[in-house]
């Protein structure tokens, strides 16, 4: 008897579930997105029927904390791939490496590509917070660990397998690096998702519904943009100076200040987007100092500053002093718009989480993405360049809506058509890649 009446309280159960799926208005209700059980939070993803085709609704129910996005991963270890593939063979083939100033190439997508998977799992962790004083405590500390852990393995304090030094100069450590740009990007973004106010219950699982659910981290978004061009194009950059390297080869005898060479930039100028005179660069000097930038950017491989360019070479007798100048690629101010790629990955998780359909939300992110990489051209020919030193806004729009289009084909074949087989070994790849970064970089390989 007591078999019987548990077995009709499940049937109600069941029938309750799939009559909250669907409302009345043929709406997708959020609240049935998410079932609890015990702390528990599951996801509602469509899956493909045995033949392919897709199920009737209500047949579908995945657990979002007991079985990952296949995708993201895949997509992960993929980036993980490339990046080893830049590292490896970037400085053989000008065309695997960082474009020295202006233009993109393969490499600079690498980034761009972590900072939009972070955006879409941080919009799968973060949607259900019951306590956010204890999730914001924590997202404190996974923002200091990843930071710190950036400032350990790029600012200096290990040493590569050829390398015999040891220990570190506080006053040149490396501050700035990729692991603190993504803590930066990672802490930012969360935030949104922790204390902007949304009614989900509202939702309409169309474009513009998902944009008006999540409204605030459009403006978020929007705000950091107008601020990053503003102080690129209006911020004054007047002359400096700074230390010749040891290998310098433009040694002023007049600059000469107590045996230390000092080489000086000519600027005196505002909105100017060259490599020695950039408001980017005058930030971080300002508040970093100059002592604590990267030493070695790209754009020692131009023309102007490299007999071998687009590789790196000596510099040419008339080179600008500028060539030598510190210079760092993951700076303060060009990390907005790198929180803006992350906000970019954020909305395609939300609309992972607010359509149910496989081919709608594919609709939709082809839309944005191809929306943004024509604004990034548009932006170009307007005359922003490409530029990932300055991570200029075209190279935002750019690289953000090429990552989602990635994601795209990735999904489709991954989750869609479930084509897991052939890609095992990228997924085991995200699915460790913090692990393999340090391993990396621990090794100097990276």
């Amino acid at each position: 008897m007591n078999e019987d009446e548990d077995r009709i309280r499940e049937c109600k159960k069941c029938e309750d579930l799939k009559q909250a799926e669907t409302r009345s208005d043929g709406v997708p209700d959020l609240s049935s997105n998410f079932c609890s059980d015990e702390g528990t939070y599951y996801l509602t993803l469509p899956l493909l029927s045995t033949n392919g085709t897709l199920p009737n609704r209500g047949s579908y129910e995945e657990p979002l904390l007991d079985k990952r996005i296949a995708s993201l991963d895949v997509f992960r270890g993929l980036t993980v791939v490339a990046m080893i593939v830049v590292d490896y063979f970037g400085g053989h083939w000008w065309g695997i490496n960082h474009a020295p100033w202006n233009g993109v190439t393969f490499a600079d997508f690498v980034l761009p590509a972590f900072l939009f998977i972070v955006g879409v799992a941080l919009s799968l962790t973060f949607k259900v917070t019951t306590n956010k004083l204890d999730v914001s405590c924590k997202l404190v500390l996974r923002v200091i660990k990843l930071f710190s852990l950036g400032l350990l393995l790029q600012g200096g304090y290990l040493h590569s397998v050829n390398d015999l030094s040891y220990g570190i100069d506080m006053q040149r450590i490396r501050i700035m690096g990729v692991l603190q740009r993504i803590a930066i990007a990672y802490g930012t973004v969360a935030c949104f998702e922790i204390f902007s106010s949304r009614t989900t219950s509202e939702a309409s699982g169309t474009f513009f519904g998902v944009i008006k659910v999540y409204c605030w981290q459009w403006i978020g978004g929007a705000l950091l943009a107008c601020l990053y061009a503003g102080l690129l194009y209006g911020v004054y950059v007047p002359n400096w100076q700074f230390e010749a390297p040891h290998e310098s080869l433009y040694v002023d005898i007049n600059a000469w200040r107590g045996n230390i060479s000092l080489l000086q930039v000519d600027c005196n100028v505002r909105g100017d987007v060259s490599p020695g005179c950039n408001a980017v660069s005058f930030i971080d000097r300002t508040i970093m100092g100059v002592s604590h930038l990267y030493t070695k950017p790209a754009y020692r491989r131009l023309e102007a500053c490299s007999v071998d360019s687009p590789y790196t070479g000596p510099p040419p007798e008339n080179a600008p002093s500028w060539c030598m100048a510190p210079f760092d690629p993951e700076g303060l101010l060009s990390s907005l718009p790198a929180v803006i790629t992350c906000f970019i990955g954020a909305h395609y998780g939300h609309t992972l989480l607010l359509v149910k359909d496989h081919y709608r939300r594919i609709q939709q992110w082809s839309i944005l993405g191809a929306g943004l990489v024509i604004f990034g051209f548009v932006l170009e020919f307007a005359g922003v360049p490409f530029n990932k030193q300055l991570y200029s806004l075209s190279y935002t729009f750019l690289t953000g809506g090429v990552s989602g289009i990635m994601f795209i084909v990735i999904y489709m074949i991954v989750d869609v058509y479930k084509w897991r087989l052939s890609t095992i070994i990228f997924k085991w790849i995200g699915a460790h890649a913090l692990m393999i970064t340090m391993i990396l970089e621990a090794l100097g390989l990276s």
